[in-house]
């Protein structure tokens, strides 16, 4: 990006006179995505990109235009200043640092290293792997990207990231001739083609495979309150839906959160301790600033139980009287909101056979199969990919069709149990239409009274 650098100087220089406080982002891309349904390619793309977008912000408005053609980058930003004129706002900033950076994700094995050709070959060798005797259909779908980003602003701050994120997803079908099941998978991270070339594909795809056998034969959970165990997957789900969509400071500045004048009192039990970290280079959601310019760093939402702090971006911290937690995310084309990167519980010393072995009657879940959270009734309701009774501190019988479901508050403060095992799993966040790559995660979690639904 460093050939745009004087365009974007010039731009900026004639426009900060007419303007209380301008930022810039430009990206290029390179990316590859494939489909593969039942061993045969449905889909290929691949394509190059790159665009731009500019913000400024007058009279306490703000001004947002992008494009995809940079010669049309002065009659952008025409445009972005008579939208920011033609509107009064009270939009304030909090301070940021003046940074100069130059950062790249560590590549092993850059993408364009593998052909098309080869990454088809690992795409059938999953989905033939995890084609048991009742699986009888396998969707894989494969996409890697390389971004090169640079983010100016009218105070000084350049910052350039290079990033290459890759996800390989596996769905796999299974029927007795009466019922349907599924089994799903993925491997994903902020790394090269290492990640999928390290990892056992053949047994990757059979566990999903095996999964959605296994699931024929469970039986309906069925319903009541129960103590439960949440695997590290749905303990993520759960932590990044109930909790970690109602500490955004947007979602707070609407009256649409129950921690709404929750800072700095009791929310969970006293074992929950709750972060929100874009630093770690093994999350999906992993980056290094956010798309404001602020160095991101481990954020703690909870300690100890207590709600101490919120996430935001330079506007909705302003509103607070706080800085930025570093969560402005948003594509080029899209206008920043406070988004999650990796959030997760944090782990506590117990092995799963210590959470399980005083639970007489009890259920444990694993993986996620989606739900809903209301943020401002603080109500939840999350499906499990699967479940098994706990009998006399035992698993035993498998359980398919199951879901958790609660107050956000009640929930956690009737965790009573943490595991030491930990993981984070990689996703998608959808909010107010934009898509971001997040991870979520933590250990084996023990709640109380939690209430499950199933068919009986």
């Amino acid at each position: 990006m460093e050939e745009y650098i004087n365009l974007f100087e010039k731009v900026m220089e004639k426009t900060i006179p007419k303007v209380d406080y301008i930022d810039i982002r430009a990206g290029k891309s390179n990316s590859t995505s494939i489909l593969m349904k039942d061993g045969k390619i449905d889909e290929i793309n691949t394509g190059m990109g790159i665009s731009a977008r500019i913000r400024v912000l007058n009279n306490g408005a703000w001004g947002f235009a992008y494009t995809t053609d940079l010669s049309k980058f002065d009659e952008i930003t025409e445009t972005a200043l008579k939208l920011s004129n033609s509107l009064k706002g009270d939009v304030e900033l909090s301070e940021s640092k003046i940074i100069k950076d130059k950062i790249a994700t560590d590549v092993k094995i850059p993408f364009e290293d593998i052909s098309i050709e080869e990454k088809q070959e690992i795409m059938k060798a999953a989905g033939d792997s995890a084609t048991l005797e009742k699986v009888n259909s396998t969707t894989v779908g494969y996409a890697d990207a390389q971004t090169n980003e640079l983010f100016l602003n009218s105070e000084g701050s350049q910052i350039e990231v290079k990033t290459s994120r890759l996800r390989m997803v596996l769905n796999a079908t299974a029927t007795d001739g009466q019922i349907i099941q599924f089994g799903h998978g993925s491997v994903a991270g902020v790394k090269g083609f290492e990640l999928i070339a390290n990892e056992d594909i053949e047994e990757f795809g059979r566990k999903i495979g095996d999964k959605a056998q296994r699931l024929l034969k469970a039986e309906s959970a069925p319903s009541g309150k129960f103590k439960v165990i949440s695997d590290p997957e749905l303990t993520g789900v759960m932590i990044h839906e109930a909790l970690g969509h109602a500490t955004e400071a947007d979602i707070i500045l609407q009256n649409d959160s129950i921690l709404k004048d929750k800072l700095n009192t009791k929310i969970a039990s006293d074992i929950v301790n709750i972060f929100d970290d874009a630093t770690i280079k093994d999350g999906y959601g992993y980056y290094p600033y956010d798309v404001e310019g602020t160095k991101t760093k481990p954020n703690q939402m909870v300690k100890d139980g207590e709600l101490i702090s919120l996430l935001s971006s330079r506007e909705t911290a302003s509103k607070l009287n706080m800085k930025s937690s570093g969560n402005a995310r948003s594509s080029i084309n899209d206008a920043p909101l406070v988004r999650m990167s990796n959030t997760f519980l944090q782990p506590g010393d117990m092995t799963f056979e210590e959470l399980i072995e005083d639970i007489s009657d009890g259920i444990y879940l694993k993986g996620s199969r989606g739900g809903q959270v209301d943020t401002g009734k603080g109500i939840f309701q999350f499906n499990a990919a699967e479940g098994f009774k706990i009998e006399n501190g035992e698993l035993s019988t498998p359980l398919r069709d199951v879901s958790l479901s609660g107050n956000i508050l009640e929930t956690l403060n009737n965790v009573d149990a943490l595991g030491k095992d930990f993981k984070l799993s990689a996703g998608f966040c959808g909010k107010d239409g934009q898509i971001v790559p997040v991870g979520d995660g933590g250990p084996h979690t023990r709640i109380n009274d939690a209430m499950v639904g199933g068919s009986n």
